[in-house]
């Protein structure tokens, strides 16, 4: 085998015609990338398409008070369903905070809330379980029954605080995300709202032109539109985009917009001024990175720059050295 190998690595017209089927499927890959690709958009889309649904569903239903809320809003069916309401793992597993932090993450509806309390049943029990195994059976651990049982306790342990630490990590980036976009939505709601648009229709707009930037930023403000067109109070809209968001600059925003709503404040003034201050805290904050690259760079340059740096001037040098002795 390794004759043929050989053989084959010898030959031009073979190394020639392996370089021709490699670089024919780069390009058939190439070509069919972009329609693997899931359109995220379109989900986020779907998605705030079915949370107006809700919220029309839910405000008829407080409005007119004439059937139950399982009526109105479709829940989620099937076995994770059963499961959760089975063994009443919302009373003991699900928190207000858990929820708070669903909805900040993007997850949204009782399907998500089910999904987070069946993982976070499994995966502890899965995790003890596998290390069980591992520890007693696979690895053959020469250690006290207690240091084993220990071990897979502390990987329960691990177990459960893994649904937590994903639904943490997906609100941190989307926090990153809709930080980064903020700005730019800022402008264009301003853009709108000075052009005589209201403030709903301004929102609309800011969600469908926004969205090739930050699909997160094109759903939450989405999101806003439809509870401004179905909540009794505009001023809850607001307050409930600053909760889902956790950000302090759409806060100010949503005070703004807030103040603006009751007490008939100029909009665009106020929004001009959050869009400068917006636009100051951005370079701000760009120049505090580069303030703190040069101390980063230290310790990478002492590693990994000088040492080659060094051989390249004094190679040569040692070279001539050792060939005159």
């Amino acid at each position: 085998m390794e004759d043929l190998i050989a053989a084959a690595l010898a030959d031009p017209r073979k190394i020639a015609l392996i370089s021709a089927w490699v670089g024919a499927a780069v390009a058939v890959l190439a070509a069919i990338a972009p329609w693997l690709q899931p359109d995220a958009l379109a989900r986020r889309i779907k998605a705030v398409g079915a949370e107006r649904e809700r919220i029309r569903a839910r405000e008829r239903e407080r409005l007119l008070a004439a059937e139950k809320r399982s009526a109105l809003r479709t829940r989620p069916s099937g076995l994770v369903k059963h499961l959760v309401e089975r063994l009443s793992l919302s009373s003991w597993l699900g928190t207000e905070t858990a929820k708070a932090q669903l909805a900040m993450a993007g997850y949204r509806g009782p399907g998500a809330e089910y999904a987070f309390l069946a993982f976070r049943l499994a995966t502890p029990i899965s995790f003890f379980l596998i290390a069980v195994v591992y520890a007693f059976f696979i690895l053959q651990w020469s250690q006290p029954f207690m240091v084993k049982l220990g071990a897979a306790l502390a990987a329960a342990y691990f177990g459960m605080k893994t649904p937590e630490l994903f639904i943490q990590n997906t609100v941190a980036k989307r926090k990153k995300a809709l930080e980064r976009a903020y700005p730019n939505a800022l402008d264009l709601l301003l853009i709108c709202v000075e052009s005589g648009m209201s403030i709903e229709l301004a929102a609309r707009k800011v969600s469908e032109e926004i969205g090739a930037e930050s699909i997160a930023m094109a759903e939450e403000m989405g999101l806003l539109a439809a509870e401004m067109s179905f909540l009794a109070e505009r001023r809850m809209a607001f307050e409930n985009l600053a909760v889902r968001t956790g950000l302090e600059s759409i806060r100010a925003l949503t005070t703004v917009l807030a103040q603006s709503e009751r007490y008939g404040t100029p909009l665009g003034a106020a929004l001009r001024v959050l869009a400068q201050e917006s636009r100051d805290h951005r370079m701000t904050a760009a120049e505090k990175k580069a303030a703190a690259l040069p101390p980063t760079l230290t310790v990478p340059m002492i590693l990994f720059f000088l040492p080659g740096l060094f051989a390249a001037i004094l190679g040569p040098v040692a070279i001539q050295i050792y060939h005159w002795n």
